[in-house]
C-alpha cells in the first residue's frame, strides 16, 4: 500500500532513494519523505504529493549522507499532512522508520509510550515502531534485541525499515513484502523489487517474521525468536524493470494499447507448470475461485469459462467475503487465486484461510517472486510486464487469456485463443484504432453524473470491470448490472440525464439486451452501444469487430478502458494515480 526502501553502500544515498520511490510511486502517492545519516545526524525531510513534487521544493536528492530510508504513503492512519508523512522518528532522534501496512493494537501500544513519557507527533499507527525500537535501545543497548523485542509487541502487518544513528540499518516482515537488494558495495531493502532493479537483479525475499540486519555493510538474517536464518539470493529478471511512458502522455494508456501483444504473451506458459496446474485443476472436487477487484472480475469471468467450456463445476468468492464461506473447502478442494501483485492483503488472508482446510491452492499473478506464488502450490504468471497505473488494464486481460488457455488446456479446445489467435490479434489492433472516436463521445458525455453499463452472460463481468474503471479514473458514478435485472428496481433510477452503456454484441445475448435498450431509451436515456451489430436505437455506437463469441470479453473491455480514460482528462484527473487509491492493497 505504500512504498518502503532502504539503502547503505558507498555512494550519496538520497538521489538513490528518490529515484527508487519514483518507480514505486504506484504502490503510494499522498506524501513522500527520506531520511538520511551524515556525521552521526538523521536527517528528515518529508511533504505532500508526488515524489517530483515533494523532491523539487525540499531537495530531497540533495540531502547528504551514504545510509538512508525513503517512503510513499497511502494513508491508512490519520490525514494526508505533513506530519503523518514517513519517515517517522522517536523523541531523541536517534532513529528513524518508514513502515507498510497496519499495527492493529497501537492504540494500546502507544498509550504504553504515553505513560512512559514518550511525545508523539503523527496520528499515524507507524510512529509506535520508532518509539518501541527508542525504548527498547536505551533499555537493551542493543539493536538487535530492540528489532526483536519491538516485533513482537507488534500486531497485524507490517514491513518497515529503521535506520539508526549509529549506522545500523534494519527491517522485518510480517504479511507484507520486503525483500532485499545485493549489490557488491552495498544492499538495499525495498518492498519491491522495482525500487532497485536500475542497480542489481540478485535479491532475498525475507519470509514472514524475518529481521535483516545491515552493519557497516554486515548483513545477518534472524527471526523473532532471534534465531539465525538463512534466505537463498535470486536473480530478477531485468524485464520487470522497464517501465517507462514511452511516446505515451501516460502509463494507463500505454498499457491499453500493449494489450494487443500481452493478450498473447500469457498463454506462453511453461509445459511442464501449465500440466501441474491443469492436473490440479481437472481433479479437483470443488473449484473455488477468488480475487479482489479487476481480478474479480476476472474470477466471474473465469466462472462463465470454465463451466461452459470445460465442465468444471465453479464458485467464485470476493477474497474480501472468502473467510465467510472458508468452511465450504476441504481437502478435495482446490482454490485459484488471482492477483496482480500477488500481495492483496485478502486474497492471501484467502488463500491461508484455504490451506488451513487443506485445499490445494493455484494462483495466476503477474509477478513470480510475489507472496501468493510462494504459497501457491503451483503458479501461472501473466507476463503482462510491470503495470505501473493504478487501474488494472493490461493484466486484466492477460489473466482472462491465461484462464481461456487454462479452459482450452481442461477442455476441448472451445474458446478459440489458440485457434482464433490471427482474428482475436486483429480483432484487438481494429478496436485500439477507435480511440479518436472514443475520445469524442467522452467529449459529449463529461458532464453525466451517473452511468450504468448493462450486459449479459458472460458480458456481465465486463459490465462490472467497465464501471469500475469510470469510477476509478474519471471519479463519476457507474453502475454494472445484469441487463436481466433492469425491471427488477435498477429501472426506477433511468431518467433523461442517465447514460447507459449497452454491451450488445451479435451473439446469444443480442436479441434480449437490444429489448433493454428499447426499455431504456423510451425513459429519456442517452445510449452507448458497444457492438458488432449496429442499430438506430444508439445515440453513439461503439463497433468492435467480430470475433468468436466466447471471445468478446477481450475486446469489448477495450472501448470501456478508453472511454474511462477520456472521461478522466476531460475532468482533469490524473489517470495513472486515482485519488485515494493504490495499485497493491496490502492492507484490509
Amino acid at each position: 500500500m505504500c512504498s518502503i526502501i532502504g539503502y547503505s553502500g558507498n555512494g550519496e544515498v538520497a538521489p538513490i532513494l528518490v529515484d527508487g520511490l519514483q518507480r514505486m510511486e504506484y504502490r503510494g502517492y499522498d506524501s513522500v519523505g527520506i531520511a538520511t545519516l551524515n556525521n552521526g545526524k538523521l536527517l528528515i525531510r518529508k511533504g505532500i504529493g508526488k515524489v517530483a513534487e515533494v523532491n523539487a521544493s525540499l531537495a530531497l536528492k540533495e540531502m547528504p549522507g551514504l545510509l538512508g530510508i525513503g517512503h510513499t504513503r497511502w494513508a491508512t492512519h490519520g490525514g494526508v499532512t505533513d506530519l503523518n508523512a514517513h519517515p517517522h522518528s522517536a523523541c531523541s532522534a536517534n532513529v528513524a522508520v518508514v513502515h507498510n501496512g497496519v499495527i492493529e493494537n497501537y492504540h494500546e501500544l502507544r498509550d504504553c509510550l504515553l505513560k512512559d513519557g514518550h511525545v508523539f507527533k503523527s496520528q499515524t499507527d507507524s510512529e509506535v515502531i520508532a518509539h518501541l525500537l527508542e525504548h527498547y535501545w536505551a533499555l537493551k543497548n542493543d539493536i538487535r534485541e530492540a528489532m526483536i523485542h519491538t516485533c513482537n509487541r507488534l500486531l497485524g502487518s507490517f514491513a518497515f525499515v529503521a535506520i539508526f544513528e549509529d549506522s545500523t540499518l534494519c527491517g522485518a516482515r510480517y504479511d507484507e513484502p520486503l525483500i532485499i537488494g545485493i549489490k557488491p558495495d552495498g544492499y538495499f531493502i525495498s518492498s519491491d523489487v522495482l525500487g532497485f532493479l536500475d542497480y542489481t537483479d540478485r535479491a532475498i525475499f525475507l519470509d514472514n517474521r524475518d529481521i535483516v540486519m545491515l552493519e557497516r555493510n554486515n548483513i545477518s538474517l534472524i527471526n523473532f525468536d532471534g534465531d539465525i536464518v538463512n534466505r537463498t539470493p535470486t536473480q530478477v529478471a531485468w524485464e520487470l524493470g522497464c517501465a517507462d511512458k514511452g511516446r505515451y502522455t501516460h502509463f494507463t494508456l500505454k498499457e491499453i494499447y500493449e494489450q494487443s501483444q500481452t493478450i498473447f504473451t500469457s498463454i506462453h506458459q511453461t509445459k511442464p507448470n501449465l500440466e501441474t496446474f491443469c492436473n490440479i485443476l481437472a481433479k479437483a472436487e470443488d473449484v473455488f475461485i477468488t480475487g479482489s477487484g479487476t481480478s474479480y472480475h476476472s474470477a466471474l469471468l473465469a466462472k462463465h469459462i470454465l463451466s461452459r467450456y470445460s465442465k468444471i463445476r465453479v464458485e467464485s468468492i470476493m477474497s474480501s467475503e472468502f473467510q465467510y464461506s472458508s468452511e465450504l473447502l476441504d481437502k478435495n478442494s482446490v482454490l485459484i487465486a488471482i492477483s496482480q501483485s500477488g500481495e492483496t492483503a485478502d486474497v492471501l488472508q484467502s488463500v491461508k484461510s484455504a490451506k488451513e482446510k487443506g485445499a490445494r491452492v493455484l494462483s495466476i499473478v503477474n509477478v513470480s517472486t510475489s507472496s501468493l506464488a510462494r504459497l501457491s502450490d503451483c503458479f501461472l504468471e501473466v507476463k503482462c510486464g510491470p503495470e505501473i497505473g493504478v487501474a488494472a488494464t493490461k493484466s486484466f486481460t492477460s489473466q482472462l487469456s491465461i484462464i481461456y488457455y487454462i479452459a482450452d488446456r481442461v477442455g476441448d479446445n472451445l474458446t478459440g485463443i489458440s485457434t482464433e489467435r490471427r482474428e482475436l490479434s486483429n480483432a484487438i489492433e481494429k478496436t485500439l484504432q477507435l480511440e479518436t472516436k472514443i475520445a469524442e463521445i467522452a467529449a459529449h458525455v463529461k458532464d453525466v453524473k451517473d452511468i450504468y453499463i448493462l450486459g449479459r452472460s458472460i458480458h456481465f463481468p465486463i459490465c462490472l470491470e467497465g464501471a469500475l474503471k469510470i469510477k476509478e479514473l474519471a471519479y463519476i458514478h457507474a453502475e454494472g448490472m445484469a441487463a436481466g435485472e433492469l425491471k427488477h428496481g435498477p429501472l426506477a433510477l433511468i431518467d433523461t440525464n442517465s447514460l447507459v452503456i449497452i454491451l450488445n454484441p451479435f451473439d446469444s445475448t443480442y436479441v434480449d439486451t437490444l429489448s433493454n435498450a428499447n426499455v431504456i431509451k423510451s425513459r429519456g436515456a442517452k445510449l452507448i452501444g458497444i457492438s458488432n451489430k449496429q442499430d438506430p436505437i444508439y445515440d453513439y455506437c461503439i463497433s468492435i469487430p467480430y470475433v468468436k463469441e466466447s471471445l468478446l470479453p477481450l475486446v469489448e473491455v477495450i472501448p470501456l478502458q478508453m472511454l474511462a480514460y477520456h472521461l478522466a482528462l476531460y475532468n482533469n484527473a490524473d489517470p495513472d494515480y486515482p485519488r485515494n487509491l493504490a495499485k497493491s492493497v496490502t492492507v484490509k
